[in-house]
């Protein structure tokens, strides 16, 4: 019986330490990140949606999609954005199903799914058990600036953006605390797959 996992956080929180830990016992990831990056691709049908509802000018001379661009078209304008968001979060969920599903015949004992937007897409629905990391807000404001050379207003912008992570673990099944060294975030995650019954 394949237990699917949830997998989320926000930004700075020690998500992708978490994911790599996963990797690391041979558990596949899926990574909604990823897999949104590769359905944009040329010879995608959600490309050649894209494409049409933004034009050629988004493209680049290599054919690909001008992420930038498309960026600044969106991000300041809610239309635009949910636009877009209607065309490439139906490719992924799509294209994330189908790979779950090619593991839970496998027989794999766990497979995760990685979700920066899990909650708030409300795509609980497709995992079996929620999981959370977790900072707290000071720590994730130093390693943000830190990581990215951001201002402090700059990460602090970035952080609002985002649906607070207390109310994030509040949502989870269970919550892992990052706050502290890596080998106590390893320790939290064997209890949580011991907890959960999956060894």
């Amino acid at each position: 019986m394949t237990v699917v996992i949830g997998l989320t956080g926000g930004i700075a929180s020690g998500k992708s330490t978490v994911s790599s830990m996963f990797q690391a016992k041979n558990f596949p990831v899926i990574d909604a990140d990823l897999i949104a990056r590769e359905v944009v691709e040329p010879g995608e049908r959600a490309y050649d949606q894209v494409v049409e509802a933004f034009g050629k000018e988004i493209i680049k001379d290599d054919h690909k999609i001008n992420r930038p661009k498309l960026g600044s078209i969106i991000f300041t304008d809610e239309d635009k954005r949910k636009q877009l968001n209607a065309i490439v979060h139906p490719a992924v969920r799509s294209r994330m199903l189908s790979i779950r599903d090619d593991y839970i015949k496998k027989g794999m004992p766990c497979v995760v799914l990685d979700i920066p937007l899990l909650f708030e897409s409300n795509l609980t629905h497709l995992v079996d058990k929620t999981l959370v990391v977790y900072v707290d807000e000071d720590v994730q404001l130093s390693r943000l600036m830190k990581r990215n050379g951001y201002s402090e207003k700059e990460a602090s912008d970035r952080i609002k953006a985002q649906m607070p992570l207390k109310e994030k673990a509040n949502l989870a099944d269970i919550f892992i605390d990052n706050n502290h060294s890596i080998e106590e975030t390893k320790v939290q995650l064997d209890q949580v797959l011991q907890t959960w019954g999956i060894g």
